[in-house]
């Protein structure tokens, strides 16, 4: 008969349970990052695309990751990066939560072949990153879209690693989600479905951040769904300019900009179209 090994997780009231083997809940941060701007001529949007492609690009994805798997504390097993023509780039980042030994290499401490169990596990664990930059065929609004996925089993969690990635972008709308799939099992066989409490993702966001953005929650908690939407609380013009500067546009130009800004901050936020209405002078 084959004994499980015994290992520790902390549930919903902080205490250490005992586990019946490995601990199999799949853990998954998900983010969509949008960064909005206005560039008026064909030009000036190819330019800020361009400079996006430069500013995201793989290489420079490829280490957020790996900064996002040393914070996590997890291990780099594989990285897939490819920058797309005509533009847009991504990263694949497989990762694990223990060290994989390679029994061939003579530097490795590998276990001794008769001196005890040993078990070992290849999670089923990655890090990912997509970008798309785009704009409107018509009326100069560009839209950057980031979106990026932490999946994990195993102790290590993706929420560790939640603040580093919101620094990482500029950020004008941030919808976020996280869920916990499958369980894992308690030495007694009792199932459990979520190993640490929780009851939004704001939790575990920095207080200056969320001082910033409006957030929405929108939480399936009988099935460990969370799901936080975050749209900036502050509008300054210069922020969103690509290619002018505010004080160069008069003050009917500065009104249409900012009317056709914010209806396509509003239209991600709230993820419908919503009805233009005439400029007001």
């Amino acid at each position: 008969m084959i004994q499980q090994p015994k290992s520790k997780v902390f549930h919903n009231n902080h205490k250490p349970l005992q586990l019946y083997g490995f601990n199999n809940l799949t853990k998954t941060l998900s983010f969509n990052i949008y960064d909005i701007c206005y560039a008026e001529t064909l030009e000036d949007r190819q330019a800020y695309i361009a400079y996006i492609d430069e500013e995201y690009n793989s290489e420079r994805l490829t280490g957020i990751l790996e900064q996002v798997a040393t914070i996590i504390g997890a291990n780099i097993l594989n990285i897939a990066k490819q920058d797309y023509y005509p533009q847009g780039a991504s990263v694949t980042v497989l990762i694990s939560e223990e060290k994989v030994v390679d029994p061939n290499d003579p530097q490795e401490e590998c276990p001794p072949e008769n001196g005890g169990d040993v078990v070992m596990h290849l999670d089923k664990s990655h890090l990912t990153v997509h970008t798309y930059p785009e704009s409107h065929p018509e009326n100069g609004i560009c839209t950057f879209r980031v979106d990026i996925d932490v999946s994990t089993c195993g102790k290590i969690s993706p929420l560790k690693a939640l603040n580093f990635l919101l620094d990482s972008f500029d950020s004008d709308i941030v919808n976020l989600d996280y869920r916990v799939r499958g369980f894992t099992r308690r030495v007694d066989g009792t199932k459990i479905f979520i190993d640490q409490k929780l009851n939004s993702i704001q939790n575990f966001i920095a207080s200056d951040t969320l001082s910033r953005y409006h957030s929405v929650d929108l939480n399936v908690y009988q099935d460990n769904i969370f799901h936080t939407k975050m749209i900036l609380r502050d509008f300054e013009l210069n922020n969103y300019l690509f290619g002018v500067k505010e004080d160069q546009l008069n003050i009917y130009k500065k009104r249409r900009i900012v009317k056709k800004l914010k209806k396509e901050m509003n239209e991600i936020f709230y993820a419908k179209n919503l009805p233009s209405s005439p400029v007001m002078y």
